[in-house]
């Protein structure tokens, strides 16, 4: 079932990393489950979004909105938004990028280490391959990540 909420888009996030935020109110947070719901899908005015509900010091949760989000949902710093809620179904998919899926199909063992990997370990490979630009730099972050997952490394650490 859908929640339906306006919000501002406000300054906040952990303070090593301030981003832009969507307080979520207290009534939807218990709809959507309360302190067991994770992770939610939706839209955020009309642009297709699946985050994590993250605590607030005091109580209350928070969507993280990046960049990337904000430029595609065509928003900004202090406007208001609409959102549309639900608890993710599936809270451990993550959709990968093009060419981390081209790598997997290439070195299927790697794709094996990488589905043990945690959920938010797997949403952090995906997004440091979609975050880069250029799709050189995204071909090369995918080849390096999967090389180092077929050979059971950390896929951030380099040996």
């Amino acid at each position: 079932m859908l929640h339906f909420f306006d919000a501002t888009l406000e300054a906040g996030g952990p303070s090593f990393m301030p981003t832009q935020v969507v307080v979520v109110p207290p009534l939807v947070v218990a709809a959507l489950g309360g302190k067991s719901a994770r992770r939610v899908r939706g839209t955020l005015n009309g642009y297709p979004i699946r985050l994590g509900l993250l605590p607030l010091t005091g109580g209350g949760r928070y969507l993280m909105i990046n960049k990337e989000i904000c430029r595609a949902a065509g928003v900004q710093l202090g406007q208001h938004v609409r959102l549309q809620l639900e608890p993710d179904p599936e809270p451990d998919q993550v959709d990968l990028p093009a060419e981390l899926a081209e790598a997997f199909e290439a070195w299927p063992e790697a794709g094996v280490e990488f589905e043990r990997l945690s959920g938010s370990m797997r949403r952090a490979v995906a997004q440091h391959v979609r975050a880069a630009r250029q799709a050189e730099t995204r071909a090369r972050r995918a080849v390096e990540l999967t090389e180092r997952l077929a050979r059971r490394a950390h896929p951030f650490r380099k040996e």
